[in-house]
């Protein structure tokens, strides 16, 4: 599925260059969940900006189905990034005007693939994160919970092959985490879709199967299925 290779992030901070990443690789299998963990400032979340084609690395590569699509031209990483990619972000980002069935079924409009209803879809998601029955609410009319499964919905109107979340559980409490995080294993056990998450909480590593952690930008440790 995807293939990092040597990969390293140099951000210039003034007249100092700030290495985020230093000569990273591993392997993610189809239908794994990995967790990239480490302190704050390790490159977790860096290293996910990469993987998830939202940045551009300074050197190294990016194998996603045996395509190299480490520096693609942005209009062809967005199109890789809205047909092949979901994102879980930590602060939710959903429309406040929209009901969270709108949020969902939204982005599958920009796709227009034909024969695909995406306002069916988006109410069977709904149905599958456990919120079949709160389908006109508006964000503001649900807990941070409810939201983020919204948000896990949305990433998954374009039937993604990965989806990657971003400390999907950072502004919850513990019950609301854990309810985030085992949807996310329930997803990955019932539709095989490929997860890979960055958290900081060391509780947060029982839900992979495969493991990396990183310290001042490189990897200290892998385990699971990583190659």
């Amino acid at each position: 599925m995807y293939e990092i290779q040597e990969l390293t992030k140099i951000y210039a901070m003034g007249k100092v260059n700030v290495k985020a990443l230093n000569g990273v690789s591993f392997t993610v299998p189809d239908g794994d969940i990995l967790a990239i963990m480490g302190r704050s400032g390790s490159g977790k979340s860096t290293l996910l900006r990469q993987v998830g084609l939202l940045d551009i690395p300074t050197s190294g590569k990016i194998i996603l189905n045996s395509a190299d699509v480490t520096r693609l031209p942005e209009r062809k990483r967005a199109g890789l990034r809205l047909k092949s990619l979901g994102y879980i972000f930590q602060e939710y980002a959903l429309l406040g005007e929209l009901t969270a069935y709108q949020n969902v079924y939204l982005p599958g409009m920009m796709l227009s693939e034909p024969g695909v209803d995406y306002k069916k879809r988006a109410a069977e998601l709904l149905e599958l994160v456990g919120l079949g029955a709160r389908l006109s609410h508006l964000p503001k009319e649900l807990s941070g919970g409810e939201q983020q499964r919204v948000a896990i919905a949305r990433a998954l109107i374009n039937n993604p092959l990965v989806l990657l979340a971003d400390e999907p559980c950072a502004n919850l409490d513990t019950i609301s985490a854990g309810i985030i995080m085992s949807t996310l294993v329930n997803l990955n056990d019932e539709i095989g879709v490929t997860v890979i998450f960055v958290s900081h909480d060391p509780d947060d590593r029982k839900y992979a199967r495969s493991e990396i952690i990183l310290g001042d930008g490189e990897i200290l440790e892998k385990t699971g299925q990583l190659q």
